[in-house]
Formats: structure tokens, sequence, C-alpha cells
């Protein structure tokens, strides 16, 4: 009988972006934490299984968060961007590093790879992530149903060698 499922990360508004989408990726990136800690059973044969059987459809949700971040900051020229794109990209190296040994047959340690997207992650929507949000937040404009935008005008009062596109 398997053991019930723990939650080893909870979401909190403290990881809040306030972007529907980001914030529900992020949201599946806990998830995807959680079930790694509930599969390190410490039986190696079933965390290899089980880790061939998710890995390269986590790395493929890693990449698609990253990129939607991404195309965020380009949007509204955020100023950290290329810091924060080599945060990502230094990211996936270590991530693919870590598929690449697993598939040479080095041992997997589920649960220390467990610790270490925790760490990183948390760490990563607190410090570096917390940043755009706040520049978003910044520069945004408030609709009239209370909504906030980043439109084109936003951006060109903040850098008025981007020219605001008008509907004219």
């Amino acid at each position: 009988m398997d053991k019930p499922k723990k939650e080893h990360i909870t979401w909190s508004q403290t990881y809040s972006m306030g972007i529907k989408i980001i914030d529900d990726q992020h949201k599946g990136l806990l998830n995807f934490v959680n079930d790694l800690f509930n599969n390190a059973s410490g039986d190696e044969a079933r965390e290899r299984a089980y880790f061939q059987r998710v890995v390269h459809e986590a790395v493929k949700y890693v990449k698609t968060h990253f990129a939607t971040e991404e195309k965020y900051m380009l949007a509204a020229k955020f100023p950290g961007y290329a810091e924060h794109k080599k945060a990502h990209e230094e990211f996936v190296f270590t991530i693919i590093q870590s598929v690449k040994d697993f598939e040479a047959g080095k041992r997997l340690a589920l649960k220390k790879l467990a610790y270490f997207l925790r760490d990183w992650i948390l760490s990563h929507v607190a410090i570096m992530d917390r940043q755009y949000s706040d520049y978003f937040w910044k520069i945004a404009t408030r609709k009239a149903d209370g909504k906030l935008s980043i439109t084109q005008l936003d951006i060109s009062k903040l850098f008025p060698a981007v020219p605001a596109q008008t509907d004219e």
C-alpha cells in the first residue's frame, strides 16, 4: 500500500507574481517538486523508473515556464532581463547535466535532486522573480475595472527611445 502523498512545499501568496499564467506555472513547479519528494523512496530501481518517466516532461515544462517569463520581461523592457535569463540558462544546464548523468547510469539521488529544486525554485521566485514582478507593478497602468496592465505607452514613458504605438 502506498503511503499518502505529502505536501512538502505549500503555495503561498508570498510566491505570487500577480500574473496568473506565471503563478500557475510556479504552482506546477511546486507540485512537481512535491511529487519528487513523494517518490523518493530510497528504492533505487523504483526512483530510477519514476525519474525516467517524468524527467523529459519536467525539463520541457521548465523551459516553457522560463520562456513565458522571458517573453514578459522583454515586452516590458525589464532592465534585469539579461541577468535573469542567465540564471535560467544555468539552471537548465544543471538539470540537463543531471539527466545526462542519470542516462549514463550514475546513481540517482532523487531526494537530493528534490531538495536542490526546492531550494532553487523558492529562492529564485522570492528574489529574482520578485524583481520583475515589482518592476511590472511599478510601470503598469490601472484600467477602469481596477486591473493592471502594461501598455506600449507605459513602456514609452520609461524608455523615450521606444515610440508609443497608437491606433491612428
